[in-house]
């Protein structure tokens, strides 16, 4: 069975995880986690994570998707190409892969090349963007969440929204209103 690769460096952003993460657990789909190193990777409120492997040595292959989470402090993100180059790598291998980025992370996917032609969103407001100038301005949704075929991007404040969101493109099943506090 294929695994979503979850994407982790320092300081990524917990909680944009949780839901999606734990909406794939509910769907018994397996996950791998890939760091950017084989240390130990802090996240912005302290927990500390080994990455399954790392972005040197992760089978893209055994992927059908990857979950990329965004990060308060977006400098953290810059002068990553090695990232960059595997996000890339990762979309050029397999077409069909979903990827699902958070956040500030769809800097990393506009860095990548991929944003280019796609509707996006992302935390990153638009003087950031234009002063970034790597983000098409004229794909730019001020949706939560942007769906463009087997691409998915939210504002880090829609991570509930963006986790029911990748369940359904992955065809999970699984219960999305134990997300929303619906009875």
């Amino acid at each position: 069975m294929k695994k979503t690769g979850v994407i982790l460096f320092p300081l990524f952003s917990e909680y944009e995880l949780t839901v999606a993460l734990s909406i794939l657990k509910q769907g018994n789909h397996p996950i791998t986690t890939i760091g950017i190193t084989s240390d130990m990777i802090r996240g912005e409120s302290d927990l500390k994570c080994v990455a399954d492997c790392t972005i040197y040595d992760a089978d893209i292959e055994s992927l059908d998707s990857i979950l990329i989470p965004g990060c308060m402090d977006i400098s953290t993100l810059f002068d990553n190409e090695d990232l960059v180059s595997f996000i890339k790598r990762c979309a050029e291998y397999n077409k069909e892969l979903i990827i699902a980025a958070i956040s500030s992370s769809p800097y990393l996917l506009a860095r990548a090349g991929i944003l280019e032609n796609r509707k996006y969103t992302t935390g990153i407001n638009e003087e950031d963007r234009k002063q970034l100038g790597i983000f098409n301005e004229d794909n730019y949704c001020n949706d939560l969440v942007v769906q463009d075929g087997n691409l998915l991007t939210a504002r880090g404040r829609g991570f509930t929204e963006f986790g029911n969101k990748l369940g359904h493109l992955l065809n999970l099943d699984f219960n999305s209103d134990w997300y929303t506090g619906k009875p």
